[in-house]
């Protein structure tokens, strides 16, 4: 093994000073490679930690507040908009007043007063006077307003596409319902406080419709208390009496003329205005319909038994006397074919049997015979009953074409009576509404401000609605973020990995772009080679005795950086002086060869195989172009890499080459769905396992490491990979972690192999090298995070 002693002598002058071993190591159990101080106690709650997952999601919140504020633009467009306007009304009430000692006293105004003037305003028959008043029975738009809140109102403030209503489908006093109920829904009477004005306030999604509405509703009150205090004056109403007597004859005489030419012409007319031929026609039809269905069904199964397959029609199977026959004929079919065996046809016992089983037949023929001429003589019944309502439609028909004859003075008759009753109707009407008033007292209202039309609406408001629809998606937001941490399984900081798997942490390797990640592993003052550096000396320190003599590398799963890992390790321990060598274990998916920039014809696996010629033995391995480290590499590519790893050869080409180099370094295939690197585990000294961040899941890192030990590894520590220690959220977090002591020394733009010749002045500065390296990882961050949250 590697002397401690020597490493220490080695790093001193590098570092300024001798490495501390206590700074490194504290037991098996409490090992602290970075020198921290133990974690400190959840001491509540804390605004920075709040600060540090707002910072770690500041997507998905950005992401959550562009959603609310498109869904409060969305829930605003399709909600239509209203207008209201505001009329005062001031409410005068009359002083009562008695004589007292000689002086006038005048009671003080009644608040009951005002809440009855309040009430009758909300009224229903005042409802009913505005409607009449505006016309608002035919107006379509006040009767069928645009619902409030709906899809189709996006498309209508979008385009102006709106459905025009109708008012046909509606009779006079179901408009007049609806009218009211408008009125009653949208109107809010209010009393001004330690005033006598009323406040009257009508909404609706036409300005001109809230402005007439409010100011008519006060009109009407003030005329509706003057109607009630005036009387009908005498001359009109004496001459709508005698309009009402001459409209009453003329009615009385049209509906005389009516009755008699109905009775002479014998026509009859049902309630519904049908007449009774018409009525009976109808019914015919409908009767001649299901016997024409009848008929067609009944010969269907007609023709079946025609076709000699009557045994095989419903009623037939359905009978319960033909089923148990047909039962009871089967038993005996099979009790004769039994004893047909034994005893002859002429036997008296099998004759019996042959007269029982035609009986049997002849009687379930008979039924089947029953059954089949019932069939014929219902659809016989069909056609019967068919042609005679043909009979009777057709002479019903003829009677129709007489009556229309005389049905066209009928109806001449009857509009000239609908037209009377409807003249008398409204002279009624007239005659109880008519009032003149002949003596007008004093008003018990006075209109102190009319409405004026609106000029934007009341309603939505948009920015409520964005508040709204914000902090409802902030707080989802906030569950999504909750529940994200919950089901998280993968590991997104060092303490993690410590936790759950219960190993040392060696070392944590900063998240580099695979575009710069040859650049930063060749330049010695990046921050890629500093943490390799300083897994470097956590291994030195990982053992009693130092670092072990044969360190196997692998990890979980595939491409968590184990091969660049053992390509690193060989350079740094090389750098101390040691003899090292660098072994690609990976006979499946090789790719050390391609880190060192060799070809790889011939390597273990020909060693392995004894396919190499003993004078080619040397060759197999190779020295590099950094001193003191030598590669061997994997080799043709076998079927069977699982057996040439376990075999005896292997272990002791292991135990022989620990004899010839300070430091032999194996790079093993992924543990997880393989068997190659739990065998090559047993033959090195110490195992050490690369877990990448953001990637691995908690799970499949368990299963591997249950797997190493099962094999009897020694596991002797992780290497925490693709770590964004330049990210603000880890950063507050892991405040040792520090990106800029890392990229220490003059900076060169990382994965260019040039000097920068020909490139404009800011992209040659420090500064913007560093943000260009910033905005790449954010963006690589926020990839990674989404893929490991999917």
């Amino acid at each position: 093994m590697l002397d401690r002693n020597r490493q220490h002598q080695i790093a001193g002058p590098g570092h300024g000073q001798a490495l501390s071993a206590d700074l490194y190591y504290d037991g098996a159990q409490n090992y602290n490679p970075y020198g921290r101080d133990q974690p400190e106690q959840d001491e509540g709650f804390n605004p920075l930690k709040l600060l540090f997952y707002v910072v770690q999601y500041r997507w998905l919140i950005v992401m959550m507040a562009a959603a609310g504020l498109v869904a409060g633009v969305i829930v605003t467009m399709m909600q239509t908009p209203k207008y209201q306007a505001t009329t005062q009304l001031e409410v005068l009430v009359p002083s009562a007043k008695v004589f007292q000692d000689i002086e006038v006293v005048s009671e003080s105004s009644d608040l009951r007063a005002f809440q009855t003037a309040r009430e009758k305003l909300k009224s229903r028959a005042l409802a009913q006077r505005v409607v009449f008043q505006l016309g608002l029975t035919e107006k379509p738009d006040f009767l069928f307003p645009t619902p409030s809140f709906s899809l189709s109102n996006i498309f209508y403030r979008a385009f102006g596409i709106a459905k025009s209503p109708t008012i046909e489908e509606k009779t006079p006093e179901q408009r007049e319902a609806i009218a009211i109920d408008r009125i009653l829904n949208d109107l809010s009477v209010n009393l001004v406080t330690n005033t006598s004005l009323l406040s009257i306030t009508f909404a609706d999604q036409n300005p001109k419709y809230a402005t007439d509405i409010a100011n008519q509703v006060a009109q009407s009150f003030i005329d509706q208390r003057l109607d009630q205090t005036s009387e009908t004056s005498d001359l009109a109403r004496q001459f709508i009496q005698e309009q009402v007597l001459q409209v009453k004859q003329k009615l009385q005489k049209s509906e005389e003329e009516l009755v008699a030419y109905a009775k002479d012409a014998g026509i009859t007319v049902t309630g519904d205005d049908k007449s009774l031929i018409g009525s009976n026609i109808e019914a015919l039809n409908t009767a001649l319909a299901t016997a024409i269905q009848e008929r067609l069904d009944a010969g269907r199964v007609v023709e079946q038994i025609d076709k000699g397959r009557g045994s095989s029609l419903a009623p037939v199977l359905e009978s319960e006397g033909l089923q148990k026959l047909n039962e009871k004929l089967a038993e005996l079919t099979s009790q004769y074919q039994q004893k047909l065996g034994i005893l002859k046809p002429g036997f008296p016992e099998m004759q019996q049997l042959q007269s029982q089983i035609k009986e049997l037949q002849r009687l379930y023929s008979n039924g089947v015979l029953t059954i089949t001429d019932s069939l014929r003589q219902k659809y016989q019944e069909a056609q019967n009953k068919e042609a005679d309502l043909k009979s009777k439609l057709a002479e019903m028909e003829k009677q129709q074409v007489i009556f229309n004859d005389k049905n066209i003075k009928y109806t001449i008759l009857k509009r000239e009576v609908d037209s009377n009753r409807s003249q008398y109707d409204s002279l009624i009407s007239k005659l109880n509404e008519v009032g003149v008033s002949s003596e007008l007292k004093t008003q018990s209202a006075a209109i102190v401000d009319f409405a004026s039309l609106p000029e934007r609406p009341y309603s939505p408001r948009l920015t409520i609605n964005l508040a709204i629809a914000l902090a409802l998606f902030m707080a989802l937001s906030a569950s999504i973020i909750y529940i994200i941490e919950l089901l998280n399984n993968t590991f997104t900081n060092p303490e993690q990995i410590e936790k759950e798997l219960g190993l040392a942490m060696l070392g944590i390797l900063p998240h580099v772009d695979d575009r710069e990640l040859l650049a930063s592993i060749n330049d010695q003052k990046s921050g890629l080679s500093e943490a390799y550096r300083s897994l470097r000396t956590s291994l030195q320190f990982s053992g009693a005795e130092g670092a072990p003599r044969s360190l196997l590398v692998t990890s979980s799963e595939p491409s968590e950086g184990k091969s660049t890992t053992s390509f690193k390790l060989g350079q740094d321990f090389a750098a101390l002086g040691a003899r090292v060598l660098v072994v690609d274990g990976d006979l499946r998916k090789p790719n050390l060869h391609r880190l060192f920039g060799l070809d790889n014809t011939i390597g273990l696996s020909n060693l392995l195989t004894n396919t190499v010629r003993k004078e080619d033995l040397a060759s197999i391995f190779r020295a590099t172009k950094y001193p003191n480290v030598t590669v061997l590499t994997s080799g043709t590519i076998p079927p069977n890499p699982a057996d040439l790893l376990s075999s005896p050869k292997m272990a002791l080409i292991v135990t022989n080459l620990g004899k010839r180099f300070d430091l032999v370094i194996i790079d093993a295939p992924p543990v997880v769905g393989l068997s190659d690197a739990p065998i090559l585990s047993r033959l090195a000294e110490g195992t050490l396992m690369v877990i990448s961040t953001n990637q691995v899941t908690r799970k499949s890192a368990k299963t591997a490491l249950k797997r190493l030990r099962a094999a009897g590894a020694n596991v002797v520590g992780a290497a925490m990979s693709k770590f964004a220690v330049n990210k603000f959220d880890y950063n507050y977090a892991y405040k040792y972690m520090n990106y800029q002591y890392y990229d220490y020394g003059t900076p060169k733009l990382e994965g260019k192999v040039d000097d920068g010749a020909g490139q404009p002045a800011y992209a040659k500065s420090p500064a913007f090298k560093r943000l260009v390296r910033r905005i790449r990882s954010g963006v690589g961050g926020f990839v990674d995070r989404s893929k490991s949250a999917s």
